[in-house]
């Protein structure tokens, strides 16, 4: 299946640790969502019950839970602008700074101007887009196929 899709076709993108994908900022309140298969990995990797890091939301599927937050406002996994789920962390962290938007079957990429990393590094090709992409579609159908068995 070919997939239509727009996506940034100058950017530079490098990751600078600065941790500000991972909590609220003065401007922006931040909402770390999980699908339920993220949750239920991160709660297996860190041998805690999904209660202790994340609670459980609606109206956000196929998401089905949020993460906490520390006083602070910065996740609960985030240590010295390290995370400690790395391996395992959510969709929504590996997109970051990017989003994926969707209009009539037509994806489009988008960033925040917001990461500093942004601009930075390599230029990011469509490789990297489709990537990411299809890692989304992926836990997507999983979601799909795990709700149609229940």
């Amino acid at each position: 299946m070919k997939v239509k899709s727009n996506y940034p076709v100058t950017v530079r993108f490098r990751c600078v640790k600065c941790g500000i994908c991972c909590g609220d900022t003065k401007e922006k309140t931040r909402h770390i969502i999980l699908l339920t298969p993220e949750a239920d990995q991160v709660s297996k990797t860190t041998s805690q019950p999904i209660s202790q890091f994340a609670v459980k939301i609606k109206g956000r599927e196929p998401y089905s839970y949020e993460m906490k937050k520390r006083e602070d406002g910065k996740c609960v996994f985030l240590e010295n602008n390290h995370c400690t789920v790395y391996q395992v962390r959510p969709l929504i962290c590996r997109f970051y700074p990017f989003e994926l938007s969707s209009s009539d079957g037509k994806y489009s990429f988008l960033y925040t101007e917001e990461c500093p990393g942004i601009n930075k590094g390599r230029m990011l090709s469509e490789a990297y887009f489709r990537k990411i992409y299809n890692m989304a579609r992926v836990k997507h159908r999983q979601i799909a196929k795990s709700s149609r068995g229940n």
